[in-house]
C-alpha cells in the first residue's frame, strides 16, 4: 500500500479547505498513492463558536466532503477524511465525524469521535468539547483492498481499550488523525502513537494539523506512520504538505507472530481490592 498523508493548517473558511483538500488529492495521485489520509477537522478549525456556526453544515451540504468524494472518483483514490465538524448531533450539538471514501467516491464508513476532551485546569480555565459536540458510541473498522482499518480521532488516542477492540476485530491499520496542541504534542504525541502501534501489532497512520491557525491556535504537526514494532517510519515535522510512503502489510503478521499479544489476550474481570 502506498499511503499519502496530508498535513494541513486548516483555517476558518471551508471553501479554502475544500480547495486545499482537492489539491492534496491531486498531489497524492501524482505521487502514486493508493489512499490519502487527512487530519482531524479537515473542513474548519475555529474556536470562535459564533463565527464557526455560520460555516458548519450538515453532511450533505459540506463542501469538503463533496470535494473529497469528487477527488476520489476523479483520481481513483481512496480517502480517509480524519474528521469534519458537521451539524446533526444530539441537542443541536455538532458531530466530529471521520469518513472513509472509496475510489468511486462512495462513502464506505463513518465514525463519530467517542472520547471528548472535557477538562478543568488550575486558575479556573476549563474546556468542554462536549458543550459543542456529541460523543459517538460505536467503534468502527472498515475493509479496504489493503486490509481492515480501525478508525479513531485525536483524544481517542489516550484510551487504549478502543484500539484493543479494533485490533480484536482484525484491524491492521489504525487511523489516528488529530489536531494536537503544540504543548501536549511535544509531551505525548510520539510515545502514545508508538504505544498504540505496539499494543495492537498494527500500523498507525496519524495525519495531523500543523502550525498557527487563523483562529490563533497552534497545533503540533509531526504526522506519523508507525510500524507494528513501534518504529517511526515517517515524521513530517512542522510543514503543511503531502507525503507518500510505502507500507508492507505483511509486516503485521510477522510482528504478531514474534509478539503474540493479541492471541494471548484474556478477558479482564472486576478488580479485587484487598483490604
Amino acid at each position: 500500500m502506498r499511503a499519502a498523508l496530508f498535513q494541513a493548517c486548516t483555517g476558518i473558511d471551508p471553501a479554502a479547505s475544500a480547495a486545499a483538500l482537492s489539491a492534496a488529492a491531486a498531489k497524492a495521485h501524482a505521487q502514486g498513492a493508493d489512499m490519502l489520509f487527512t487530519p482531524e477537522m479537515t473542513n474548519i478549525l475555529d474556536r470562535d463558536r459564533a463565527r464557526a456556526a455560520a460555516s458548519i453544515t450538515t453532511e450533505d451540504q459540506d463542501r469538503v466532503l463533496a470535494a473529497a468524494r469528487e477527488a476520489a472518483a476523479k483520481h481513483g483514490l481512496w480517502l480517509h477524511i480524519g474528521s469534519l465538524a458537521l451539524k446533526g448531533g444530539a441537542d443541536d450539538r455538532y458531530l466530529n465525524r471521520a469518513f472513509v471514501i472509496d475510489d468511486s467516491g462512495a462513502i464506505r464508513a463513518r465514525y463519530d469521535k467517542i472520547h471528548l476532551f472535557d477538562v478543568d485546569l488550575p486558575g479556573g480555565v476549563s474546556w468542554r468539547e462536549s458543550d459543542s459536540y456529541s460523543a459517538g458510541s460505536q467503534p468502527v473498522a472498515v475493509d479496504t483492498p489493503w486490509g481492515r482499518i480501525g478508525l479513531s480521532i485525536c483524544y481517542d488516542l489516550r484510551f487504549p481499550d478502543l484500539y484493543r477492540a479494533l485490533s480484536d476485530e482484525g484491524a491492521v491499520i489504525l487511523a489516528i488523525p488529530a489536531a494536537f496542541t503544540a504543548i501536549t504534542g511535544a509531551a505525548h504525541w510520539h510515545i502514545l502513537q508508538r504505544a498504540r502501534a505496539i499494543e495492537a501489532g498494527a500500523f498507525v497512520i496519524a495525519a495531523a494539523q500543523s502550525g498557527t491557525h487563523a483562529d490563533g491556535r497552534e497545533t503540533y504537526g509531526h504526522s506519523l506512520v508507525v510500524d507494528p514494532w513501534g518504529s517511526v517510519m515517517l515524521d513530517m515535522g512542522d510543514d503543511a504538505e503531502v507525503t507518500t510512503i510505502d507500507i508492507d502489510l505483511a509486516k503485521v503478521d510477522q510482528i504478531r507472530t514474534r509478539v503474540p499479544a493479541i492471541r494471548n489476550r484474556r478477558p479482564i474481570g472486576a478488580v479485587e481490592v484487598a483490604a
